[in-house]
């Protein structure tokens, strides 16, 4: 995924513990998403502004998967700005990547896996039912970044108080937790690293979703939240882009847990 490939583009806070793991918790409840009010630059694959209900609380990891949990649990690590250090997000994994680690992450922490592989082809049999870690889904992954809010990034609407970007990473990721958080709790939901999410892309279905996954199939798993790669407009909370399944050094993972 290039820069040029790219596609088009009531709060609680949570301070819970998930397993061994800090993370904010995302309340059910019904929600706008996609091109709302607050958004600015909004372009077709962001619309339209539609509402999703999530029928279960989320628990959102607080960071980015770091390299030193990556570490961790895998016994290796695959980041390109490994001497940034283990507090960094890891980059440089791809969708198959994200969902081995998010078993071996519940496998670690005593819970049920989520995902069943069977060589290149992943099922999800309980989908949200299952409360070990996973992915996202698009809807989850967004409604977590907005933090009860209508701000055009994770946190606010100033992206060098929330996040790193094209404009003032230098080049390169940094250490989670150094901007501001948003109304969860979590950091870096705009920049550092892209996030993967568990949807194929495409355009929103119309009409208002329940716990929508995404559809059946597609060119390629859904990346949220904008990097320290991509400048500003790829970083808003509403900014959509995908990738055929690359291991890039801007693209990482955030995982969460359906709430028991």
């Amino acid at each position: 995924m290039r820069r040029a490939g790219l596609a088009a583009l009531g709060a609680v806070v949570g301070c819970a513990k998930a397993a061994s793991l800090p993370v904010g918790r995302v309340p059910a409840g019904t929600y706008e998403v996609g091109c709302t009010a607050g958004q600015q630059g909004c372009v077709p694959i962001e619309g339209p502004r539609h509402t999703v209900t999530l029928t279960r609380s989320v628990l959102v990891m607080e960071t980015e998967v770091t390299q030193g949990l990556w570490q961790a649990v895998m016994g290796s690590n695959p980041s390109r700005f490994s001497s940034c250090g283990a507090e960094c997000p890891v980059e440089r994994v791809n969708w198959e990547d994200a969902v081995r680690f998010a078993n071996a992450l519940s496998e670690r922490d005593g819970l049920e896996p989520c995902y069943e592989l069977a060589g290149s082809t992943v099922s999800w049999p309980k989908g949200a039912a299952c409360t070990g870690w996973r992915l996202p889904t698009e809807a989850e992954w967004e409604v977590a970044a907005r933090g009860g809010a209508d701000t055009l990034y994770a946190g606010g609407g100033e992206l060098d108080a929330v996040g790193w970007t094209g404009e003032n990473s230098g080049g390169a990721t940094h250490p989670v937790k150094q901007k501001a958080a948003n109304g969860y709790g979590l950091y870096d939901m705009s920049g550092n690293v892209y996030e993967w999410v568990w949807d194929w892309h495409g355009p929103y279905p119309s009409g208002a979703q329940v716990d929508p996954v995404g559809p059946a199939s597609g060119s390629g798993r859904g990346v949220r939240g904008g990097s320290w790669f991509y400048f500003a407009p790829y970083a808003r909370v509403t900014g959509r882009g995908y990738s055929p399944g690359g291991r890039h050094f801007y693209l990482g993972l955030r995982l969460v847990q359906t709430s028991p």
